[in-house]
């Protein structure tokens, strides 16, 4: 019978602790206490509640995942020693505000490809703060706690989304009718409909469309037969460095999965390719039909 070893992971703050008791004297412990008592009365007040015990206790635990993750960032992989050195030297107030500006960073980036006005209202964003703060740095001393590891799987995917939605926002502001001002972005849509219009070849960009014009290329594909991946490449070829890798992956996504793409050179209905346009393109999509 095998005993799965569960390695402990203390958060970095009460790792780095537990050293002081290998430590001569000092006063370092009695600074460090008085640190933290003044970062978990800052945080009450600010996110949680300094006026009962629960409110005091969880902001304690944020506190601690501040700190920790702020030693995780400012100290990498140097050990547990090296992370006390740091909090003496510099203080855990420098340690948390580093690991909430972490938090403060990954709350600017988007969480998913549709945006809104609602993304930019004040109070949203700080409401969004707190929850991202809460979600990664709630760190229970005596437990383990994952919240880097949480902190770099957001970060990774949301630089993603983030990747997504500037791509959207060149197509947009080159779109062949003029800049596409629309507040609302439903960033994959904008690039669905970049993709299937650049079949037609010539490098023309479209970011937004209207029946009308859908009818038309489907009209033009089928009579004048184009080859799909030229069109591509000249798409590609006016896409800028940065954002050539989200259109590479999206086409290559699209040229095996994408139904519009499959049937447009078929005879099917144009009401059915249409409601298949809508189902990538969404609110990209003008009401032009009546």
């Amino acid at each position: 019978m095998h005993i799965a070893l569960v390695e402990e992971k203390l958060p970095r703050l009460v790792r780095a602790i537990r050293c002081l008791a290998t430590r001569e004297g000092g006063d370092e412990a009695s600074m460090l206490a008085d640190e933290l008592a003044g970062i978990t009365a800052m945080v009450a007040e600010k996110f949680t509640n300094e006026r009962t015990a629960e409110g005091i206790q969880r902001a304690f635990f944020l506190t601690v995942g501040g700190v920790s993750l702020g030693l995780e960032r400012e100290l990498e992989h140097e050990g547990d020693d090296a992370a006390l050195d740091f909090l003496i030297d510099h203080g855990a107030e420098h340690a948390f505000q580093a690991g909430f500006r972490m938090i403060r960073d990954l709350s600017a980036l988007p969480e998913d490809s549709l945006v809104g006005e609602y993304d930019l209202d004040p109070i949203y964003m700080q409401r969004r703060l707190k929850e991202l703060f809460v979600d990664i740095c709630n760190a229970d001393p005596g437990q383990n706690w994952s919240g880097l590891e949480r902190y770099e799987l957001q970060y990774k995917q949301r630089k993603g989304v983030q990747a997504i939605v500037h791509a959207a926002g060149w197509l947009r502001r080159h779109h062949y009718a003029g800049p596409v001002l629309d507040p609302d972005l439903n960033a994959e849509g904008v690039i669905a409909l970049a993709i299937i219009f650049a079949i037609e070849g010539g490098g023309r960009i479209v970011a937004r469309t209207g029946q009308k014009e859908f009818e038309r290329l489907v009209g033009s594909v089928r009579k004048n037969k184009p080859d799909f991946e030229a069109g591509w490449a000249a798409l590609m070829a006016h896409m800028p460095a940065q954002h050539q890798a989200v259109m590479a992956e999206r086409i290559a996504s699209y040229r095996e999965h994408c139904t519009v793409l499959q049937k447009i050179r078929t005879r099917a209905a144009m009401k059915t390719l249409f409601a298949e346009l809508e189902n990538y393109a969404g609110s990209e999509l003008d009401a032009d039909y009546s």
